[in-house]
């Protein structure tokens, strides 16, 4: 044979493997898992992981295995909102074990860095409007929130906490390997842009909170979902952990009666697939 055919062959035979591999990845599953509050761990068709705002150890709603941090298995890829203690806590902790970057608002890495919780390598800069790829094939967004954000850190020196500046805090669009997009709002309240995010970005899946106080309430977040968004999917989140957050899960499923959104209503540590 020819080596000429033989390369052919060859350059065929691995370019069909490639288009059933991508097939295979496009029609792949999508997987969340809600661990408490804003803390989800998202495996991708590709079989990446993804855990966002990893409040667990002390999450008074988080299953009792997912306080071991070991419980995760291998993460790669880790993003947090902003720099609230119920969002941040665990994050330093899991980027140690699993020797890998913390995606956060620009300002929040810098105050991090400058305290040295991390190295500066393991804390990349970006911001609203930033574009990353993390991990091959996904694509991070960071977006409006309209919330706020300080870092509380205990000093070894004084063994007093300090609150130091937290930068603005942040949403994401996280986009991944077969196209499937996720907004996780982070903290936030209702506000016009809403619309503009989800027309421009069209989200298929949205994590909302739901609280209140802090963050929407049941019934801002069905406006926003009813109103702005219109997404094919919704998970209520940041609810069930705080006296002052009285948002239910029954609350939202009220106000999102006749909606298009189809809303998903999980439990600590319950999986579904997209």
């Amino acid at each position: 044979m020819k080596k000429s055919v033989l390369k052919a062959i060859v350059m065929a035979v691995v370019s069909l493997a490639g288009f059933t591999a991508a097939s295979a990845m496009a029609q792949g599953k999508v997987e969340v898992q809600w661990l408490g509050q804003a803390a989800f761990k998202i495996t991708t068709p590709g079989g990446k992981v993804i855990v966002t705002d990893p409040w667990l150890i002390n999450n008074p709603i988080t299953p009792a295995q997912y306080k071991d941090l070991d419980a995760l298995g291998k993460i790669d890829v880790l993003l947090v909102t902003h720099g609230h203690g119920d969002h941040i806590a665990d994050a330093p902790a899991l980027a140690r074990k699993h020797n890998i970057p913390v995606w956060l608002p620009g300002d929040l890495a810098q105050t991090l860095t400058t305290l040295g919780v991390l190295p500066a390598a393991q804390l990349p800069r970006f911001n609203k409007g930033g574009r990353v790829t993390p991990a091959p094939g996904i694509q991070v967004t960071a977006v409006r929130a309209e919330h706020s954000s300080v870092y509380v850190w205990t000093n070894p020196a004084t063994t007093k906490p300090e609150t130091h500046p937290g930068g603005e805090p942040i949403g994401y669009i996280i986009q991944l390997e077969n196209g499937f997009k996720i907004w996780h709002m982070g903290d936030t309240g209702v506000f016009g842009d809403m619309k503009w995010i989800a027309d421009y970005y069209k989200p298929d899946l949205v994590l909302a909170p739901i609280g209140g106080n802090f963050t929407m309430d049941p019934v801002d977040a069905a406006y926003a979902m009813r109103e702005l968004i219109k997404p094919k999917f919704a998970v209520p989140m940041h609810y069930g952990t705080n006296p002052l957050a009285k948002g239910t899960a029954d609350e939202f499923r009220k106000a999102t009666e006749g909606a298009s959104t189809r809303v998903f209503y999980m439990k600590p540590g319950e999986k579904i697939e997209f």
